[in-house]
Formats: C-alpha cells, sequence, structure tokens
C-alpha cells in the first residue's frame, strides 16, 4: 500500500467544491459525527499519585486540572479524514451512496501545501494514523509515558477500523493564515456563530490531486463535470470509473 496517497470520500457536490476550490476542508473535533472522538473519556485521570502536591489540592482538583487541556482540545482541533483505501463497500455505501466520488491526494506533493512554518512556529497540519482500540483500554494519565494528546486525537472504536482513517490535524488555526468560513449561511445578520462551526480550507495545488474515483451510480451531467474540472486541475489526473466485481463482493476500477 501508498502511504503517500490518500484518499476523500464525498458526494458529488463535495466533489466538484473540492476540486473547483482546490483545497482540503479541516472540521472542528467536536462536529465529528463519533461522540466518542477525541473525548477525554478515552484517557483515565482517576489514579492521582498520593504525594504533597495532591494532599494540598486534593486529588479530585488535581485530576480535573488535568483533564482540563483534554476537554479542550476538542474545540481547538480541526481535523480531516482521509482514508488509505478507494474501494471501500462500506464507505462508497455511507458517504455517498455510490453516486458520489473518491479523490486521491497525493501526500508526497501536498505535504509542502500543509507543512508551513512561520517564524519557526508550526501553523500547518499534522498528520496521525487512527489506531483502533476498545476504549475501556484506555491509559493511566499519570502512569503513562506516551503522547496522550495524540492518543486522544487519534483512537477510535474497532467498528471503524475499515474505515483506515488517516487523520490530518490542525491544531488552533488562525484565518490569517488559512482560508476558514462557515459552510451556511447566517440565520440572521446579527447571529453569533459557534467558531466551533467554522470550517479551515487550506489550499493545495493541481498537482496534489492524482487521481479520481467515480461511484457506479454517479448522475451522467455530475460525471462529464466532475471529469472536465478534475483534467483541467491537473492535465495528469487519473480518472476510474468504479464497477462492481462480477466474481466477489467487491469494487474494482476502471481506468477512463
Amino acid at each position: 500500500m501508498d502511504t503517500n496517497k490518500l484518499y476523500k470520500y464525498l458526494d458529488a457536490k463535495g466533489g466538484l467544491m473540492m476540486l473547483k476550490n482546490c483545497n482540503l476542508q479541516f472540521t472542528n473535533a467536536t462536529q465529528l459525527n463519533d461522540p466518542f472522538d477525541c473525548h477525554p473519556g478515552l484517557l483515565d485521570f482517576s489514579n492521582v499519585p498520593d504525594n504533597e502536591l495532591t494532599r494540598a489540592w486534593g486529588k479530585e482538583r488535581i485530576a480535573f486540572l488535568r483533564s482540563n487541556p483534554h476537554e479542550l482540545l476538542r474545540s481547538h482541533a480541526w481535523i480531516c479524514s482521509l482514508s488509505k483505501v478507494h474501494d471501500s463497500l462500506l464507505m462508497w455505501s455511507y458517504y455517498c451512496n455510490h453516486k458520489g466520488v473518491c479523490i486521491g491526494i497525493d501526500m508526497a506533493k501536498a505535504w509542502k501545501y500543509l507543512s508551513n512554518l512561520l517564524c519557526g512556529i508550526s501553523v500547518g497540519a499534522e498528520r496521525i494514523e487512527v489506531e483502533y482500540k476498545e476504549i475501556v483500554e484506555k491509559p493511566d494519565y499519570f502512569n503513562s509515558s506516551g503522547d496522550l494528546f495524540r492518543y486522544q486525537l487519534c483512537t477510535k472504536a474497532k467498528e471503524w477500523e475499515h474505515e483506515q482513517e488517516v487523520r490530518l490535524v490542525l491544531r488552533e488555526p488562525s484565518p490569517a493564515f488559512i482560508p476558514m468560513w462557515l459552510p451556511r449561511k447566517k440565520k440572521s445578520k446579527n447571529e453569533v456563530v459557534d467558531w466551533r462551526e467554522v470550517r479551515a480550507y487550506p489550499h493545495l495545488g493541481g498537482e496534489c490531486f492524482e487521481s479520481l474515483y467515480l461511484g457506479i451510480n454517479l448522475d451522467g451531467e455530475q460525471k462529464d463535470e466532475l471529469i472536465e474540472i478534475a483534467r483541467k486541475l491537473n492535465p495528469e489526473i487519473r480518472i476510474y470509473q468504479m464497477r462492481p466485481n462480477p466474481l466477489a463482493f467487491k469494487l474494482e476500477e476502471h481506468l477512463l
């Protein structure tokens, strides 16, 4: 498996927007559909050590202070979910009902757009491979030597294992460096928008879009538009039509 190629499943409209705007969408972690995603409950803060500090402050207060940054992490992290595979039957079904697309990203080329530095400080994305576990295996905060922030961002239940997800993460992105906007119309002129609803859209070069896979049930007009836009964006892009494998419960691609 080529780890430099990752895939984004989208409905046809989302695929058109991604190719037209030449970007990736990052969503705040609080807006993800799995209620366990990036949850501080993935960690165990109960085993507070007995020492002078905990006796002075109290174990409950120490546990709260240690867990608070992990609670805030969900509000401060924006995530773009990608997959290692382009032919997952389940992903095609529940993301776009086989009427959408899967867009292949050449990450070796994309990374120069996503790993920006400003005055020595990273304002770009980090790549994290999701690990699939049972939540009861959560590590003890006070007796773990691992990167628990990373663990919180990348741990999901085994039921999601078929997605083979890789996450790109932006921590506290700023509209001064990355385009950000609300993906809906405001309800009124005076509406106070929850910042967590705002999406981040870092730009990619056309050369980063290396392949386009078209769903089995994709509408003909939308298919023609997608093909036209993709080839204008990157004349070297490879475009495939997905079809059912006649001998197995699998999908297969056919180069157009």
